[in-house]
């Protein structure tokens, strides 16, 4: 059987993480940890080495381009792919056979998703 990829799941919405982790976790193909702020992001994402990163942007200590940053910065996690969950880019989302856009060279998801589209999108990342 092959090993479950690992999803790094930050967003300060605990119902939104609960879900999301529920959902992609049912599907057999992922494992999913949830953290609620940019700080425990940085700890976690160095200890569990995700194969992604689902990053909102919108936090209350350290907002999610500049954990992006930090991410970027260390060879640890530099080669992690990062997709921004936010609902700052909802507005520009009118595609729906492509739920993950290509904004100013970084990808994004908009909130709201639903839960086939955040599938479609970490399977066509990950897969």
């Amino acid at each position: 059987m092959d090993e479950l990829k690992k999803i790094l799941l930050v967003d300060d919405e605990e119902d939104f993480c609960f879900f999301a982790k529920m959902f992609l976790e049912r599907t057999g193909k992922y494992q999913v940890r949830t953290v609620y702020n940019g700080s425990e992001a940085l700890k976690v994402s160095l200890s569990f080495l995700p194969d992604l990163i689902l990053l909102d942007i919108v936090m209350p200590d350290i907002p999610g381009d500049e954990v992006a940053i930090n991410l970027m910065n260390d060879p640890s996690t530099r080669g992690i792919p990062i997709v921004f969950l936010t609902a700052l880019a909802s507005q520009l989302h009118n595609d729906e056979s492509s739920p993950v856009q290509n904004i100013g060279g970084r990808l994004f998801i908009g909130k709201p998703v639903s839960k086939e589209q955040l599938l479609k999108a970490v399977d066509s990342i990950l897969n």
